[in-house]
Order: C-alpha cells, then structure tokens, then sequence
C-alpha cells in the first residue's frame, strides 16, 4: 500500500515534476510535500497537489484506484456558466478567460463543419 507522500512522487515523476516543482506550481511553502510524510495536509493544500497533477485527492489518499479528477467539465454545457480555471495551481486572469472561451467556441464550430 503506498503512501500519500509515494503517490505523489509517482505522479509528480510522470508529470515530469520535482516535488520542489510541485510545491511551487501548487503554491505551497518550500518542501511542503516532504513535511507529509509525518504530518497531515489540509484539504486545501492537497487539493492544489491534486490539481496540479491532475488526479484526484481519493487517489492520492488510496481511496481509489482511479488516478482521474473527479473536475472534469463538460465545455460545451459550462460556456453558458461561469467557468472557473486554474493553470499550474494559479488562477487565470479573467481576460484570458474569455479567450479561452473564444478558442473553445471556434474549436466547436470548426469541429462542426467538418462533420457536415
């Protein structure tokens, strides 16, 4: 049974991360993660890891055998809705925000086109 801290190192590596990466994308102090391995993290800081490699917090606890998040969006439905993104455990600014939404619509309708 592997360990919080093991699982993310196991992901950290196929995400092609130190952990000192991981810490700092995550937004965490210096060698945070390194400290979990005697103490437990808060909700929120293993919450931003999760993110940031793009996996559950019940994976990285060994709740589940499924390494994929539990974030998923359906773009098409949330276009309509507020989006809320991160990139790298850091909020994106609002304006960028709205180009992405730009770019997904033109990759929606391109997508479109094509299929008719």
């Amino acid at each position: 049974m592997s360990t919080l801290l093991e699982k993310i190192k196991e992901e950290a590596v196929k995400n092609k991360l130190t952990l000192n990466q991981l810490n700092e994308r995550a937004g965490l102090g210096t060698n945070a993660i390194y400290r979990w391995k005697d103490q437990t993290p808060s909700i929120e800081k293993l919450q931003k890891v999760a993110d940031v490699l793009h996996v559950s917090t019940d994976y990285l606890l060994g709740r589940s055998d499924s390494n994929a998040s539990n974030n998923k969006i359906d773009l098409k439905n949330a276009l309509d809705d507020e989006i809320i993104l991160a990139f790298d455990g850091h909020d994106i600014p609002e304006e960028d925000k709205a180009k992405i939404k730009e770019y997904i619509q033109l990759l929606d309708l391109k997508r479109r086109s094509e299929h008719e």
